[in-house]
Formats: C-alpha cells, sequence, structure tokens
C-alpha cells in the first residue's frame, strides 16, 4: 500500500492549524513548523502573576457562512463565547456607547485556547525557524536554523507573515514571490498593564465596560482581559493596542518605554485617577494587519512546484480570512492528493 504523501506547513497560527485538521479529515498526514514555543501567531496570550492577557487579536466576528458553521462547533465545545458586549468608543469628545449588529467572539479562557486546541494530534515541531527550502529527487526538504534538515515532503505550505514567506519561496517561485511583495504588513504594540485594584467606575459609562476603540491619540483599542470568557477571578488587566501610525513611528523604540506611552494615553483618556499597575509591558508585532492587491482569488495561492501560501493576507486581514485560507487550500491540496 503506498503511504499517503505528508505536507510540511510552516507556521502554527490559526491558517497553518486550519489547513493542518482538513488535511487530518482526509487522512493525510502533516507537519508543523513554528518559531514560537507553541501554537497562537497572533492570537498568543502572555500569562502573568494574576492575570493572562491577549497580545494579538482580541476578538473574531464570523460573517461567512462556512466560518459561523465552525465556530458554532467551537461554541458548542465551549472554546469561544460572545465578547464584547459591552462595547464603548472614545472620541476626542468623551466615552460613547458604540452599537452595531455585529456578534463578536472571544476563545476560552483565552484566545491561545484556541489554537492550542486546534493543535491537539498535530505533529508540531515547535522553536524550530526554518531558514530554506530545498526539492530533491525524493521530494521538498526543510533546513531549520539548527543545522537540521526535515523531509522528504510531498508539498510545502508557508503560512507565515509574507516578508517571512518571500525569502523562503523566491528561489523556487517567482510568481509567489511577487505575491509576498505586493503585501504590505503594518505593525502593532499591543501594551498590557496588571493592576491589584479595580479600575474606578466612569460616570455614564457601564460599570463592567468591556472593550473600547479608541480614535484618538496613539492607541486603536483598549481591552479588560478580566471581563473575557473563563478570566472573571483574575486581576484587573488591560491590553492597550497601539494605532497604525504609532506602532510605525515606536516601530524600533524599547518595548518599556513603549509600554509607558501607552499607558499614559490611556490615562489621559480616562477621566478618574487610575491605581498605580503592579505590572506593565508591551510587545511588537512587526507584521500584524496585511494590506495590499494580493487578496482575492480563491484565498491562497498553490504552485505547480507543489509549494503554497495562505494567510489572513490572502484572503481578509480577520481571524476568518486566517481560517478560511487555510481550510480552503487543505481541501484543495487532499483532492489533488486524491483522497
Amino acid at each position: 500500500m503506498t503511504a499517503i504523501p505528508s505536507i510540511a506547513i510552516i507556521g502554527a497560527g490559526l491558517s497553518g492549524l486550519a489547513c493542518a485538521q482538513a488535511l487530518a479529515d482526509h487522512d493525510i498526514s502533516s507537519e508543523v513548523f513554528d518559531k514560537g514555543r507553541g501554537p497562537g501567531g497572533r492570537m498568543t496570550s502572555r500569562r502573568l502573576p494574576g492575570a493572562v492577557v491577549d497580545l494579538g487579536a482580541q476578538y473574531f466576528t464570523a460573517r461567512e457562512s462556512r466560518f459561523s458553521e465552525q465556530v458554532a462547533v467551537w461554541r458548542k465545545a465551549g472554546l469561544v463565547a460572545p465578547w464584547p458586549q459591552r462595547l464603548w468608543r472614545v472620541e476626542a469628545d468623551g466615552w460613547q456607547p458604540h452599537h452595531d449588529d455585529q456578534t463578536r467572539y472571544s476563545a476560552a479562557p483565552r484566545m491561545s485556547a484556541l489554537t492550542r486546541s486546534l493543535a491537539e494530534g498535530v505533529d508540531l515541531h515547535a522553536q524550530t525557524r526554518i531558514t530554506g527550502l530545498q526539492q530533491r529527487a525524493d521530494g521538498w526538504w526543510l533546513a531549520d536554523d539548527a543545522g537540521r534538515d526535515h523531509g522528504p515532503y510531498a508539498r510545502v505550505v508557508v503560512t507565515v507573515p509574507t516578508p517571512q514567506a518571500e525569502p523562503l519561496v523566491a528561489p523556487h517561485d517567482p510568481a509567489l514571490a511577487a505575491d509576498c511583495l505586493a503585501i504590505v504588513q503594518q505593525p502593532c504594540w499591543a501594551g498590557y498593564a496588571v493592576f491589584d485594584e479595580p479600575l474606578p467606575e466612569l460616570p455614564g459609562v457601564d460599570a463592567d465596560w468591556q472593550a473600547a476603540f479608541v480614535n484618538v491619540g496613539p492607541l486603536s483599542m483598549v481591552s479588560r482581559n478580566d471581563t473575557k470568557p473563563g478570566r472573571q477571578a483574575q486581576d484587573e488587566s488591560l491590553t492597550l493596542l497601539a494605532s497604525h501610525e504609532a506602532s510605525a513611528a515606536w516601530l524600533e523604540d524599547d518595548a518599556d518605554a513603549v509600554a509607558e506611552r501607552l499607558f499614559s494615553a490611556f490615562e489621559s483618556l480616562y477621566p478618574r485617577p487610575l491605581p498605580k499597575p503592579r505590572l506593565i509591558g508591551a510587545h511588537r508585532w512587526r507584521y500584524a494587519k496585511p494590506c495590499g492587491p494580493a487578496t482575492g482569488g480563491p484565498g491562497y495561492r498553490l504552485s505547480a512546484r507543489g509549494i503554497a501560501l495562505c494567510g489572513d493576507a490572502l484572503r481578509s486581514s480577520r481571524i476568518e480570512g486566517a481560517w478560511l485560507s487555510g481550510h480552503d487550500l487543505g481541501q484543495t491540496l487532499a483532492a489533488e492528493i486524491g483522497h
């Protein structure tokens, strides 16, 4: 009996794990490689003393029917729940309630719990940075930064941000490389603050407000992590997302200095004295939000040579786009292989 071809997937974010899951549904094996300590990508959470804070995506929406069906499965399994439901907006003239007809979701009990669940049963090589691809007579081989080779594989799926994907695919497929170069990746600084006591209530604002879009200054969004599903027992903790403009201006700055700026910006928008945070910090996402002309088509790219690209940059810059891109690519590869 001929062995089912194995697929190498570079990147253990949502798109890579969705691709691996779609392949597994067709009994096709895959191996996933990621430079991080575990799965998650931009759905990463950080465990701090007394609190867990989400440093990437704060929530996601479901607009396409297939993704809505998948979200319903996750809800039934207790992996996600609606959040935020008490959403505000901060303008130059103060705080205002934000209402729309969009249901938003957060994973429980932390954003990374969703990707960790999807990674169960996946052959994951964590802390393994892939530095090059080579096509040999027996298939594709991957080289990592420790000098090890991995392979052979029938196909290679690259899901990392396009600036990191481009040098991997360029020696083998100029068209894929051009798609990567056409996409601009905007950065984002994510700050956080943990407190020993709750924030003081604001007049006219829900005492248990959960998140706020910020349309003034260097902040773009503030989230109260302790209001998220499964985290009500943790200490008061904020995630402070910087705007694209501030993130670009501060890109190479010291993380501690950026954390102080983000907290000061929130303090200036909060019309009550804030308690002194027990802990603050910041994480830089050099490639946080893709924008450019490479969206469209099937939402992924597949080369005749057996290299593929997928991710939100090729579909839409949302959690939904990442999942659909990886899922649809996995289905296409399964049909191509014939299982």
